[in-house]
């Protein structure tokens, strides 16, 4: 049942140049204590979301610095990914938890692939909560479990919550973004607040030149000589691309020569992406300036870059939002920036210096245009952000925090 992701090679002193040599040097030291050391990252999709994207640097970077790790996808069918997309909602907020079909629905398929799990691994991470229910059936196949939470637990809903923090009190550690999303119940328990962090040399973050944007984007029927708006995110109610929409119309109003790009990408665990895209392109009513695209567009790594590099004002507008690793990668491109003011988008964006921080689509609106009409603004937010993330949301960072999290373990 469980599928063995491959992957390339990364080195850590590539990184030299954007993380520091102090952090480098930190982490070889800390790595040498840790030499040989079985990890396993268990996750429910190997594309189309956050955790993916972390783990195809985050692990290759283990193995260049000595730690034997692994990536395995649980699989599932369309009922398991229906109940734990339910599952997601709730546990960010939505008032529907999963009624008894669907949490036997739930056990049944992480038994399922706990038969798989094979023995001997120094630490397992299970990453959110799709897979949290394979450790009670194998407990002694690894040495430390280590929950991995990526979602916003802020304000969840009761009866799921109640069904989720058992499983992990049965974990040696867990790991959130921030403290605002450990669940009442964890208390006594070791919690490790962690961001997560973007890869600075991956496809989707290497510098572009502002002539190969424009080139990759008027491929996509955009014209680069006209000012841009643009969200990269899955079509999911909680990053709110209607309520983008909403705000470019706004815009619009005021600079009728504005565009709006809506890039996304189709997850195999997310059975209602398709429907909810359906929703956006229905709500955007034809308009010849607003671009929805996807992966299934030919859309990639590159071509999100592209989008990212070109636009004038990038937006990511959830409602709820456990980190949101599009923002550090438009930051990243020095590009300015308005989001929710949600979740881990804070943490990234210091409201007024890095970014703009709106609570609807007016004051989203409002902030894009004030972008707009001053380039030099829009270049200052810009430059401060990218400094931002540079010292706080690079790879290399989170690999030290995993090494002391790894440090107890071994």
């Amino acid at each position: 049942m469980l599928q063995p992701i491959a992957l390339g090679h990364k080195s850590l002193a590539d990184y030299t140049h954007v993380a520091g040599r102090p952090l480098i040097a930190e982490i070889r030291e800390l790595s040498e204590q840790l030499q040989g050391l079985k990890v396993l990252h268990l996750s429910a999709t190997a594309f189309g979301g956050g955790v993916a994207e972390i783990l195809y640097t985050l692990i290759p970077l283990m193995h260049d610095v000595g730690i034997k790790a692994e990536w395995q996808v649980m699989l599932g069918r369309e009922e398991f990914y229906n109940v734990t997309k339910r599952l997601h909602n709730a546990l960010q907020g939505n008032p529907d938890s999963l009624d008894a079909e669907e949490w036997a629905i739930f056990e049944r398929f992480n038994e399922m692939n706990a038969r798989e799990l094979r023995d001997g691994w120094d630490v397992i991470i299970v990453h959110d909560p799709q897979p949290l229910g394979i450790r009670d059936h194998v407990p002694g196949h690894g040495r430390t479990w280590v929950w991995r939470c990526h979602i916003d637990l802020s304000t969840p809903n009761q009866d799921a919550i109640d069904h989720v923090v058992p499983h992990v009190r049965g974990y040696d550690e867990s790991v959130f973004h921030l403290q605002d999303y450990v669940p009442p119940g964890l208390d006594g328990a070791l919690v490790n607040i962690c961001p997560p962090a973007i890869d600075p040399l991956a496809p989707k973050n290497m510098a572009f030149s502002p002539e190969d944007a424009a080139f990759v984007c008027d491929q996509f029927g955009l014209d680069v000589d006209r000012p841009l708006m643009c969200q990269v995110s899955r079509f999911d109610p909680w990053k709110d691309p209607m309520g983008v929409i909403d705000a470019y119309r706004v815009v619009k109003e005021e600079m009728p020569e504005v565009q709006l790009a809506l890039v996304g990408s189709m997850a195999l665990d997310d059975p209602e992406g398709w429907e909810f895209f359906n929703s956006t392109m229905a709500h955007a009513d034809g308009d010849p300036d607003v671009h929805i695209l996807n992966n299934l567009n030919q859309v990639g790594a590159i071509e999100v870059n592209a989008f990212q590099s070109q636009a004038d004002v990038v937006i990511q507008k959830s409602t709820r939002e456990g980190f949101g690793l599009t923002v550090s990668e438009a930051l990243w491109k020095a590009r300015p920036f308005v989001g929710g003011d949600v979740g881990g988008i804070p943490l990234q964006v210091q409201d007024g210096e890095t970014g703009y921080l709106v609570s609807s689509p007016e004051e989203c609106a409002e902030r894009s245009l004030r972008i707009l009409r001053d380039p030099d603004l829009g270049r200052r937010l810009g430059r401060s952000g990218k400094e931002h993330v540079r010292n706080n949301f690079l790879t290399p960072r989170l690999l030290r925090d995993w090494l002391h999290i790894f440090s107890r373990a071994a």
